[in-house]
């Protein structure tokens, strides 16, 4: 397996682990709620735009194959966000994940970061993975996102 930053040229792989992970895992949210959240923030424009102004992402490849993603950005002076890591469910639990939080703390170690910090929908079971990975919960916390729609989640935060 190899982490690599990623460029535009990956859009669509993230897209496609993107639509793959999210309907695997999202099945509680509203009728509407993904589409809307997918569209919003996998867009192509929108993915594009994240690249072009501080979000450095992250993929996972096996045999030149991406299967995982992560993003982060810097915050505060010293706090950057994981905005995103979505591993494929058939590659889950294979060191994916783990790869790819591991290459954020060093991006965020490398850029003078004290914290990562993140949000993790309060139903979805990866709150599990970043407690085993050291994570601890900070706050609840309910995002209007728009539409009516809200990210219902826990903030997670790791100090290093």
């Amino acid at each position: 397996m190899q982490i690599r930053k990623a460029t535009i040229v990956d859009i669509e792989a993230i897209q496609s682990i993107s639509k793959i992970t999210w309907g695997d895992t999202y099945t509680f949210l509203p009728n509407g709620q993904m589409e809307f959240m997918l569209d919003w923030m996998y867009s192509t424009t929108s993915l594009q735009s994240q690249m072009q102004n501080g979000h450095q992402f992250f993929v996972a490849e096996v045999d030149d194959n991406v299967v995982g993603f992560a993003s982060t950005s810097i915050q505060e002076s010293n706090i950057y966000k994981l905005n995103k890591l979505y591993v494929l469910p058939l590659t889950q639990k294979n060191g994916a994940g783990k790869a790819l939080l591991q290459r954020v703390i060093a991006f965020t170690k490398e850029n003078g970061g004290k914290e990562i910090q993140l949000q993790v929908n309060r139903n979805n079971n990866a709150k599990d993975f970043y407690l085993k990975h050291g994570f601890s919960i900070l706050y609840e916390a309910d995002f209007e996102i728009g539409n009516g729609y809200f990210m219902n989640d826990y903030v997670m935060g790791l100090q290093l």
